[in-house]
């Protein structure tokens, strides 16, 4: 299976310049492919890409963008995909800050969104729409989770810590809301920081047991790498966007041990999860990431709401995400009634396997566990 060369990387190739045939689908994907976010952008299109190619015939011309992890600029993609590329959907949205900026200004000229990633509160509460739809999780769900498991851990004084940007914040209150201890320090950094002496030295004297991070891609890299350097051998408990596939080669031996929650982890037993698995390191010679999955099952639920009404039929098609009607390869899968995932989130240990970081699942925190916002969604 060689996805590099399908009709859908063709159309991301030929990106602007590509002219959608009348029964063509065009899906524009911006999302973040340079810069220290870079990972996690490539992992969501790859995984995208490879259930595009394991379908088979389709109806989806995709065009891809980089947004560089900058808001001003994804706002000019997307105007342009929905003006110039007529785009029918947009996705790929990696961070909340960048969703924020795009999706409101999208949903409201009738074109759908469908997020891969970002999951930002206002986006699942007050400020949802019938257009906007998460297939990942809602930004505090996994972070939820990881303080519920603090608890079972025994943790009684965290320190916790999470960039300053949307999803920073639903994180230390996903965090909050689950856990009973009591917080030895409460930080918010710079989104991009690559420094963390100084984080670094406030844990060390704060009398914490337990450190909780919500750090993703270069951020959680040099976080990890300092701290091991700095002798602080506080235990650490985070969500998976820390450590995960996109991550854990960079980090090294410093991630080995660290606890974190997930929705999706490769060992995940189920037959969809391990033929995306294998077909992924096929394909790309790499395990997958959790943002890889999210990718994959993104374009499902879009194929799978394609099979059963036109895009064009706003109302049908409306109802036939709604019925999430594929096969997830987290296992079970629903919308709750703000659009937003009914799920399973798991515990995990990072471990090494044939000289591979990788996680494994030790745990289950929550069952069918759905967001607090959506009390404030009127859809």
């Amino acid at each position: 299976m060689k996805p590099l060369k399908t009709a859908a990387m063709a159309a991301l190739v030929l990106g602007a310049a590509s002219v959608a045939e009348a029964d063509q689908v065009t899906v524009g994907m911006i999302t973040t492919l340079s810069g220290g976010g870079a990972g996690l952008g490539v992992d969501v299109r790859d995984g995208f890409l490879l259930a595009l190619d394991m379908a088979g015939e389709h109806d989806i011309r995709l065009v891809v963008e980089d947004d560089a992890q900058r808001p001003e600029l994804a706002v000019q993609i997307a105007e342009r995909m929905i003006q110039s590329e007529r785009a029918d959907i947009l996705t790929g949205i990696i961070w909340s800050n960048l969703a924020m900026a795009v999706v409101p200004a999208t949903v409201a000229q009738d074109i759908f969104y469908i997020s891969p990633n970002a999951g930002p509160s206002p986006l699942a509460g007050a400020n949802c729409h019938p257009n906007y739809f998460n297939a990942a999780w809602q930004n505090d769900m996994l972070h939820e989770a990881a303080g519920q498991h603090a608890n079972e851990l025994g943790y009684e004084n965290t320190f916790i810590m999470a960039p300053n940007y949307p999803a920073g914040t639903d994180a230390l209150t996903g965090f909050k809301r689950y856990f009973e201890g009591d917080l030895a320090g409460e930080l918010f950094t710079q989104v991009g920081q690559t420094d963390y002496a100084a984080e670094i030295a406030q844990i060390r004297a704060s009398g914490a047991d337990s450190v909780f991070i919500f750090l993703p891609g270069g951020m959680g890299i040099s976080f990890m790498r300092q701290y091991e350097q700095s002798g602080v051998d506080l235990p650490i408990i985070s969500a998976g966007f820390s450590f995960d596939q996109d991550v854990l080669p960079a980090i090294g031996s410093a991630a080995l041990g660290v606890i974190n929650t997930s929705q999706w982890s490769p060992d995940l037993e189920n037959d969809a999860n391990a033929a995306f698995v294998a077909a992924f390191e096929e394909a790309y010679g790499r395990l997958p990431s959790l943002y890889a999955s999210q990718g994959f099952d993104t374009a499902n639920l879009i194929l799978s709401a394609l099979a059963g009404a036109e895009v064009s039929d706003k109302d049908g098609f409306r109802e036939a995400l709604r019925a999430a009607d594929f096969t997830s390869v987290r296992g079970s899968f629903a919308f709750a009634p703000n659009h937003h995932p009914i799920q399973t989130v798991y515990v995990r240990e990072v471990v090494e396997v044939d000289g591979v970081l990788t996680n494994r699942i030790i745990g289950t925190a929550f069952e069918e566990h759905r967001d607090v916002h959506g009390e404030n969604c009127q859809m």
